[in-house]
């Protein structure tokens, strides 16, 4: 446990040193939102393509896999969903309590860090996670807020799916890096080169936007956001875990991965569609407050326990 607790503390030492800075305000909420967009489109972008370009997706996709991976999250979105309105919340609150409880931060952290913590081969689970995440899960709340305020969906909210979907660098740079890799071409030696480089800036970048990020969040309806938090570090892993080992039977090591995953902290871009729908904003960002202070220990707890 020990040495797990030494080889996580690296990152999230980096969010403190952001979260400092953010606090004193020698990092201006201007600069945090230019590192983010930074590290979201070109450094993130970089290192996604390049992993996933020399991906085998036959070898590593699996229906077991991704099976697992909705049923569990499904089942603790609906969970979450459930308490919320029985202690009186509106369908909408609903819904984004339930997407906070399940959403991790998979992007920004679960990909660098599992890399070097659990080796590259780790990279191909967490890419399936973070599909099914932008791809399922981010759908059903765009769906299911716009149904509630227009009473239908129609055509239109489709097309604003897939708009966004088509917008979303991650999403893009790991189709064309799985475009790319189908080919079976190696990519040229330059172009490797500008991607390790660029890429390199993805992991100490993201790290302390992500610190920088929090320094700017206050607290709102504590007992909530504990609650939300405890679902994400907690119970999100351990149904993870169920679904991967008892019902599925996912290969072990990719099960590994995607419990880890799902223990990471709640994801940014959470609070970002919270502000976009006018939802609880406050309530989110006080949750993702709360589980990445917390995720310093449940996430090396999780690695130490699968390694």
């Amino acid at each position: 446990m020990l040495a797990i607790f030494l080889k996580t503390l690296p990152f999230f030492a980096v969010i403190g040193l952001g979260y400092l800075a953010g606090r004193t305000k020698f990092f201006s909420v201007e600069a945090t939102a230019y590192l983010t967009k930074f590290v979201f489109f070109f450094a993130l972008s970089a290192m996604l393509f390049g992993f996933a370009a020399n991906l085998d997706v036959a070898a590593i996709f699996s229906w077991a896999f991704v099976a697992a991976y909705l049923l569990a999250t499904g089942l603790v979105w609906a969970l979450v969903a459930v308490v919320a309105i029985m202690r009186g919340t509106g369908p909408e609150e609903a819904v984004f309590e339930a997407h906070t409880g399940v959403i991790g931060n998979v992007g920004f952290l679960g990909i660098p860090m599992l890399a070097l913590l659990l080796g590259p081969e780790a990279v191909g689970p967490v890419l399936l996670v973070l599909a099914v995440d932008l791809i399922v899960f981010s759908s059903v709340l765009t769906m299911l807020i716009t149904g509630l305020r227009s009473g239908r969906v129609n055509i239109g909210t489709l097309r604003i799916l897939a708009l966004g979907l088509a917008k979303n660098p991650m999403i893009v740079s790991v189709g064309l890096g799985i475009g790319w890799g189908a080919t079976g071409w190696a990519l040229p030696g330059a172009v490797n080169e500008f991607l390790t480089l660029l890429g390199a800036a993805a992991t100490p970048c993201a790290l302390f936007a992500i610190g920088a990020s929090l320094a700017g969040r206050s607290a709102e309806r504590v007992e909530v956001a504990v609650w939300l938090s405890f679902a994400k570090l907690v119970l999100h892993p351990a149904a993870v875990a169920v679904a991967a080992l008892a019902v599925f039977d996912v290969d072990r090591f990719a099960a590994g991965v995607m419990i880890a995953a799902a223990a990471l902290p709640v994801a940014g871009n959470v609070f970002i569609l919270a502000q976009h729908y006018g939802v609880a904003p406050q309530r989110v960002s006080t949750a993702i407050l709360f589980s990445t202070a917390a995720s310093v220990l449940t996430v090396t707890g999780v690695i130490a326990f699968l390694t």
